[in-house]
Order: structure tokens, then sequence, then C-alpha cells
């Protein structure tokens, strides 16, 4: 009818997720039908035509209703200029507009997802939640269960697990048994329906607990069968390399070393980057395709369980601009501890990708490893969207997860093994690691000092370890932090092993220490990144300072 309440309910046959649809009846009652259709871009879709529009359009009040529900948006304050434009699009009351703060939030119990506030805003404010994990889990639970909806369950479990394992490790203190009260963050199992909710943080060791609960409901779901494009979800073989890193976190070793062979396989040397290939690449740091770091992260390689994308200028802090240089992996730290170290106890080596090693005249030491891409808007100004793409999970990654829980268990011989592996397959000429050459290395470097800096720094773990452990976790350590260059897992580590942080100027060359102007020290509150302030201003607990 005019008003949108005339409809009627027709059952959709053999729909998996939609069992009926709430159509005008006019419609129904229609002998023919013809649609006048453009092509045309859509916020949610990508693209939208002729099956969007007869079947978005035919719904009545209710069938939109429905429609849309599913996904409702949120605003960032912190983008969100006050301008109301978003205000006059909403015909339901679903925005509400704080005039002293002079920013718009959404009325969860209004608003119906038609996303026409998405289209109304310029500054990007406002964005989806139909990829929350928790709205995925609630809509399933409606259904009849079937393979495909058990497998998406999963992986939203999965999903769920992940995003809290990353605010946990980068919002809190690292999680320590003997600090069983260290602040956490709210375990969000359910999506958000009321306007303004209050939560409490609860502890660190909470969240884990959740997090292990939401690992093994989800692992043994997931099937990748149902991805078009696996390496851009939890595929098997990421889910159990995240659950072993969750579990090299939670000081469970038996448990890290179970998850990272399930994802290595029993070949773990044929999942490995091949470096050859990577050769064939050049080395640009432009905005441009087909080069090192394209094909570094490219979904197609065995070696990348999971891809990640993102809206980001990584592209240039770790590319050959000027940009970040005040906090990039410059000449001092590459030779004393970073990725030109010759002290180290595999030396003699030589990193099988070092043709492909970026140095110029700023003080920048990168590695192929995080494109820079743009997406124009307008491409004779040469505007538009900078993104990067970046690997989540790896096999090298993974591997040297599972050699870690190993030197936790004193199972030596299997975590040279590893460590080993991993030299061999990515330096073209090594020293083979054994436990007599690591020890005696470890007995002849001086600890680090931030005025002579060692890549030996001192560890203060959670937990207890004797001075072979010692040893050999300073040697992961050095693999790692070159495996993960540019991506961030570093600080983890410094916070997992309690690893001092000093913060200096250099001299005028950047290859002298000026002064040591501040210490990071073992469990200072600053380790737990102070909450956003959007989310301090919705009154949740602060992080001591």
């Amino acid at each position: 009818g005019l008003k949108g309440t005339d409809d009627i309910a027709v059952p959709v046959q053999g729909g998996e997720y939609v069992k009926e649809a709430k159509i005008g009846r006019a419609i129904m009652d229609a002998d023919v039908f013809i649609s006048l259709t453009h092509f045309k871009g859509h916020e949610m879709t990508g693209f939208g035509g002729a099956i969007k529009n007869i079947g978005m359009g035919c719904g009545s009040r209710a069938g939109k209703t429905e429609q849309h529900s599913s996904g409702k948006p949120h605003i960032s304050p912190e983008k969100c200029r006050g301008c109301r434009r978003c205000q006059r699009e909403c015909a339901n009351e679903g925005l509400v507009f704080d005039r002293a703060a002079r920013k718009m939030s959404v009325d969860q119990t209004h608003c119906v997802g038609c996303g026409r506030c998405l289209g109304a805003c310029n500054f990007d404010a406002i964005a989806f939640d139909n990829d929350n994990a928790n709205e995925v889990l609630k809509a399933i639970d409606k259904m009849e269960m079937t393979d495909k909806l058990s497998a998406a369950k999963g992986e939203a479990l999965i999903c769920r697990a992940y995003a809290h394992f990353v605010l946990v490790n980068v919002f809190c203190q690292h999680y320590d048994p003997a600090h069983p009260d260290d602040l956490g963050i709210p375990y969000m199992e359910k999506a958000e329906t009321e306007l303004d909710p209050k939560y409490e943080r609860g502890t660190v060791a909470e969240v884990y607990a959740k997090i292990e609960k939401d690992i093994e409901e989800g692992l043994p779901l997931i099937n990748d069968v149902i991805y078009s494009v696996p390496k851009y979800h939890f595929n098997k073989r990421a889910a159990n390399a995240f659950a072993a890193r969750f579990y090299l976190y939670y000081q469970k070793w038996d448990e890290a070393v179970k998850y990272a062979t399930v994802a290595l396989t029993n070949s773990p040397a044929g999942s490995l980057r091949n470096y050859e290939e990577l050769l064939e690449y050049p080395m640009n740091n432009g905005a441009t395709l087909n080069t090192a770091a394209t094909y570094y992260v490219s979904a197609d390689l065995t070696c990348n369980f999971m891809m990640a994308t993102a809206y980001s200028y990584a592209g240039r802090v770790f590319g050959g601009y000027g940009v970040g240089m005040q906090y990039n992996h410059g000449q001092m730290i590459a030779d004393n501890e970073g990725i030109d170290c010759t002290n180290t106890p595999f030396a003699p080596y030589t990193w099988k990708c070092e043709p492909l090693r970026f140095v110029s005249g700023i003080d920048k030491i990168l590695l192929p490893r995080v494109p820079y891409l743009i997406e124009y808007l307008d491409p004779v100004a040469g505007t538009g969207y900078r993104h990067t793409v970046y690997p989540l999970f790896t096999a090298e990654e993974t591997l040297l997860t599972r050699a870690e829980a190993y030197i936790m268990q004193k199972e030596y011989t299997a975590a040279l093994n590893d460590m080993n592996l991993y030299l061999s397959n990515s330096c073209s000429k090594y020293k083979t690691l054994t436990e007599a050459n690591i020890s005696s290395w470890a007995a002849s470097v001086a600890d680090y000092d931030p005025k002579n800096p060692t890549p030996k720094k001192p560890l203060n773990p959670a937990f207890e370890i004797d001075r072979t452990q010692e040893g050999m976790i300073h040697t992961l350590l050095l693999l790692r932090r070159y495996e993960t260059l540019h991506y961030g897992l570093r600080w983890f580590d410094v916070k997992r092993f309690g690893i001092e942080i000093y913060r200096r100027t250099l001299t005028s060359n950047d290859l002298g220490i000026k002064s040591v102007d501040d210490t990071l020290e073992v469990r200072d509150n600053r380790r737990a990144v102070q909450l956003p302030a959007d989310v301090l201003a919705a009154d949740m607990t602060p992080n001591p300072r």
C-alpha cells in the first residue's frame, strides 16, 4: 500500500538464511513485473543492480526493517563534526545529538539500519557494525543449523576471540598469573541494543579465559569449504596459528605446540616463503603494483595463512619517504640489534632478501613488506584513499611460535630444528645453531645498555627460565624481530618478557647516542596504552598513570 503496511509473507524456497520475506501485497498480485534499473555503488555490498532493487524495493516497511536490522552503524566522536546532516536523513529518530559536545550518536532502539546516514556523512564518521561477530552469532542462533552456518559460527567465535586478544594486549598489562587483578577490557559477548551502555573492565585473566573458551568452541567448526577467498577469513591454518600464538602468551606451552603443529602440517618446510620468487620482483617504494612488497602479501602464497587490509599510511611510514623517520628501524638499531647485527649466534649470515633491502639518505632500513596502495578518487589530481595489505599470520611466525614453546618445555632439539629450518629458508648462508654455540654466545655478550647497545636485552618474564632457556630465547627473539619487522609484534615480546625500553636522543648523524631521556621499566603503567578518548568519555575506568 501507499504506507508500506499492506504486505504478505512469501516463503523463500531453499533459503538458507532467509526463510520468508515480507513483500508488498500489490507486487505479489501483479501479473507482470518490469524493472528499469541502473548500476550503482552501494555502501555495504560494493555494487547494486536489478536484484538489489527488486529484492529490497519490493519489501514492505516491515520487510525493509528486517533486511536492514542485521547491521547498524556507529559514529566515531573523533571524526564527527556535529554538522547534523546525517540526522536530517534519518526518518526513525535513530540519531541523537549531544548539543554540549556537538557530537552525534546512534540510538540502537530506534535505528533500523537503513544506511541513509552513512551516505550523508562527508567525514567518514559513520560506519556499519555489520561485521560484528556478535551480530552474526545472534543471527545464526535464530536459524536452523546447517554445515555452512556451523562454519560461519566457528569463524565468528574465532573473530571475537582475536579482536579481544589484540585489545587486551594493547590496552592492558600482559597476562601474568602473579597479578590476577590487572585491569582487563569488557568482553563483548552480545551486540549492543541500548544507548550508552555501561561496562566493567574485569581482569586480564578473565579476558584470557573467555578467549580460550571461544577458541575451543569455534576452532572445531572452521571449514574452509565455505570460503571463496579463504586467506581473507579465519581458515583452518590461520585459526590454528592464532590459537598457537594465544596459548604461547597464555603460557600453556603444550597447547601452543599442538596448534602450531596443526597449522604447519607434517611438512612445515613446504609452507615457508619462497625467497627466490620474491627476488624476481623489483624493490619499489612508490604506490605501484607488481613490486616485491605487493608479492610479499599475496594471498596466493602458501606461507601467508591470513591477510587483512586497512586504510593506512603504513606504506609511507615503512617506505622510502620521510614520514615516520623518528620512530623507524634506523641504521643504529639495525646495526646493534636488528637485521644488520653481526653479534648473533648464527653469524656470519646473509638474509636472502638482502638485494631488496631499502637504504637511502633517510635513516630507514626497510624490507619490502608493506605496500603503499592508493584508491584514486581523482586520478588527474592524484588524490584518494591510502591502503595497505598485511599478513596476520604466516608459516614463519607460527614456526617460531612453536620453537619458543619447545624452549619453554626444554625440548631443545625440537626448538633448534625449527630455528635452523627458519634460518635455512631465510638465509643464503648462516651458522647452524646448537645448544653449545648459543650458550657460548649468551655467556660472552654483555647485557644491553642504552648507551652501549647489544642484542642481548635483560629478560624479566612472568615465568621462570634457566640460563639455557635464556640464551635460546634471546636467539629466538632475534629471529622473530627480523621476521615481524614492520608488523608490530615486537611490542608484545617486549611486554611478555619484561624488556626495558629507553627513549634516546641521537646525534645529528643518527649514529650516536646524545642522551637517554626516559625508561619504560618492567610493568611500567605506560605498557598498557591509555584507552581512547571516546571510551574514557563513556565512563570506562582509565588505565593508571
